[in-house]
């Protein structure tokens, strides 16, 4: 198999274990912690362990790999996570299972920006777009089947299978990173900011876990807001810090990149919206409509189906109509497939949802695709793995922010109707808030150069048009 093939399969497979993993014990708690012997409020300790250990750590990736290798850091990722992954199954205790997260977390920190790196670095441009496709995929597809597979698992089997899994795909993974990925890493090492690296992991911890929590009625809203007050202060002393050294933690100049700002800045807002209906529509269906963890699992894999199929389109859409115009009308497509979950009622036919989840699941992978791409348009070589730590920890603020606006929009419903009881009724509002909020993000991509990312789309840049011929 060709190399530019093989290593986004390779990259696609590992990041699918790690989205997997931070969504597949959500419903296996109940489980998991009558073996354990604690109780599930305290078991949510390891989710969000889970996810300010990923904060934290992402900062780091980029210095990290080029220090010591994207190769290596990525086995070394790879790796502890299934170190994490075997401490997990073998936890005897909260404090166990809460530390073999943290480790999990620690690797998953790692495997994203470093696996973008590795695909940045060794696919050419005329080939990113195809090859991100595959990388997109796993942040679509984990968060949709992770509570139905991790339900499975523990039903049929024991809870122990969620994380014993990981162990022969990460060894996998291991020995085919070692044969067809290279080690390539900066010529010049930069001093680490640890400064920096400790400002920009308390400020990304705090508004993460925040925003994580926010609405779920798990901590009081004061904690909450102190949390993301918090988290924001660290987040201002980081800005004035990064300012005055060289080689900063998170080089927040990338932002001066037309392409990077639009691509990064759209994103979060679309994905702001987007992100949110992972979590409001098995809610939906199963609170609402009284359906199984399974059944809604088989419901909401029409979204994983829809973003397989894009990866055979994306390349060929691009290089047609552009990136600027792929992504302002995809995003409005995208908010309006979101839209129609509002209409879901009991009655509605099974295979009208399965229809409009799927077409839906197409175009938000082809928006995702766009706008993971984009972002390295006008990146130069030196400064790839700045980019791909700024742009993970952006993507990690913005799934917390999703789901928590999902969250608040249901919560705010239920409490202006005053009974307190959740019903399918308080979730249409909530799912037309979400896809009011995407749609904002197609003001942002209006704003790209019309030529934004023609290299990369296989397109001739206006740039390079020849010029108009002079009289005489």
């Amino acid at each position: 198999m060709r190399r530019d093939r093989i290593v986004p399969l390779i990259i696609a497979v590992a990041l699918f274990m790690e989205n997997m993993d931070a969504t597949v014990i959500a419903t296996s708690l109940p489980a998991i912690a009558a073996d354990i012997g604690t109780n599930p409020l305290a078991l949510k300790l390891a989710v969000t362990s889970y996810l300010l250990s990923l904060a934290i750590f992402i900062p780091a990736s980029g210095w990290t790999a080029d220090r010591f290798g994207a190769r290596t850091v990525f086995r070394a990722a790879i790796g502890v996570f299934v170190i994490g992954s075997i401490g997990c199954a073998l936890s005897g205790s909260l404090t166990d299972f809460v530390i073999a997260r943290i480790v999990q977390g620690i690797g998953g920190a790692m495997m994203t920006p470093v696996g973008r790196l590795v695909l940045v670095r060794t696919i050419s441009k005329r080939e990113l777009v195809s090859a991100m496709a595959w990388v997109t995929m796993p942040a679509l597809i984990g968060p949709v089947i992770g509570p139905p597979v991790g339900g499975f698992i523990t039903t049929y089997a024991t809870w122990h299978w969620i994380f014993i899994i990981n162990v022969p795909i990460g060894l996998i993974g291991i020995a085919l990173a070692t044969r067809y990925i290279d080690d390539v890493r900066a010529e010049k090492h930069e001093r680490f900011d640890v400064v920096g690296m400790v400002l920009c992991g308390f400020g990304i911890a705090g508004i993460a876990f925040g925003l994580s929590i926010l609405g779920l009625n798990f901590l009081p809203w004061t904690v909450v807001a102190g949390l993301v007050a918090g988290g924001s202060l660290f987040m201002a002393a980081y800005i004035v810090h990064a300012r005055r050294t060289p080689s900063p933690a998170l080089d927040l100049t990338l932002f001066r990149l037309p392409t990077f700002h639009g691509s990064v800045i759209g994103g979060f807002a679309f994905r702001l919206g987007v992100g949110a209906l992972p979590f409001l529509l098995p809610l939906l269906l199963q609170v609402g409509f009284g359906m199984s963890p399974f059944q809604s699992g088989l419901i909401t894999f029409a979204s994983a189906v829809g973003a397989i199929t894009m990866k055979m389109a994306a390349a060929r859409i691009l290089r047609r109509f552009g990136f600027r115009t792929v992504l302002v009308s995809n995003a409005v497509i995208s908010a309006a497939f979101l839209a129609a979950c509002a209409a879901f009622t009991e009655t509605t036919p099974v295979w009208v949802m399965l229809v409009l989840l799927l077409v839906g699941g197409f175009f938000r992978s082809l928006e995702f695709t766009s706008i993971n791409t984009l972002a390295y348009a006008e990146v130069d070589t030196a400064r790839m793995s700045r980019a791909t730590a700024l742009v993970s920890v952006v993507q990690q603020l913005a799934v917390a922010a999703g789901v928590a606006f999902g969250a608040l929009a249901v919560e705010t419903v239920v409490h202006l109707r005053g009974d307190g009881t959740l019903t399918a009724a308080d979730f249409p509002p909530a799912f037309l808030a979400v896809a009011a909020v995407s749609i904002v993000s197609a003001l942002m991509f209006a704003r790209l150069p019309a030529d934004a990312g023609a290299e990369l789309a296989n397109r001739l840049p206006a740039a390079t048009e020849p010029p108009d011929p002079k009289p005489g």
